[in-house]
């Protein structure tokens, strides 16, 4: 009996260790993301972490004519993808224990949210140049870009902490919360003459570009 039990409990231990295998490459990879950011711009890097306290930062970015296409917005554009995935889908089995937690699930709602940050960025871009508000929106879209870029961050290091330690997970989706929402907060602030001034279209801008197409994200993946 004593034999049949340690082989049970070693096989779930087995189950574990390879259900979580895998999150564990995805992490490793995320640091490797950071290590290639200092190593194609340590001062950019270091501006992006703390821009939501450096407005100073957001400032030259947007002096500097930088762009979406260069290869340091990239790698953070898809390390932010990654992160914001893993607390999705961490949520997801959290909430639904039954749920699906192999790898090839997580890929389904990185591929979702890639495809919908991506199209977000391009619709952006089209509005633009069709509209020719470049100069009036520069600092608006920046300034949120590089948010994200820093709560990103943060929520890594959370997820780490999450994976590793003994933090629970609501502890993790509130401050998630938290920083999305210190995210908007900074941004309506840094942006407020813009805002104010065309406030129907931000909050059109909010519910058609920002929280519809997420909602019908969540509902198509819960």
């Amino acid at each position: 009996m004593l034999i049949l039990l340690n082989e049970s409990y070693l096989q779930a231990l087995d189950k574990i260790t390879t259900s979580n295998h895998w999150i564990t490459l995805v992490l490793m990879f995320l640091l490797f993301g950071i290590v290639l950011l200092k190593a194609i711009n340590l001062s950019r890097l270091k501006g992006s972490i703390y821009s939501l306290f450096n407005i100073n930062f957001i400032e030259t970015e947007s002096e500097e004519k930088t762009n979406f296409f260069d290869f340091f917005q990239m790698v953070f554009f898809i390390f932010s993808v990654i992160v914001i995935s893993l607390l999705i889908f961490n949520f997801k089995i959290y909430t639904l224990p039954a749920s699906d937690a192999s790898f090839y699930s997580f890929l389904s709602v990185f591929f979702s949210l890639f495809c919908y940050f991506l199209l977000l960025k391009i619709v952006e871009y089209l509005c633009i140049q069709v509209f020719l508000i470049k100069n009036e929106v520069r600092f608006f879209i920046i300034s949120k870009s590089r948010y994200l870029n820093t709560i990103s961050i943060l929520l890594y290091v959370a997820l780490v902490l999450s994976q590793y330690t003994n933090l629970k997970h609501p502890y993790l989706y509130y401050f998630t919360g938290f920083m999305f929402l210190i995210r908007f907060v900074f941004h309506v602030v840094s942006n407020k003459n813009l805002i104010f001034k065309k406030l129907f279209y931000f909050i059109l801008y909010i519910c058609t570009f920002e929280i519809a197409p997420l909602f019908i994200l969540f509902k198509l993946m819960f």
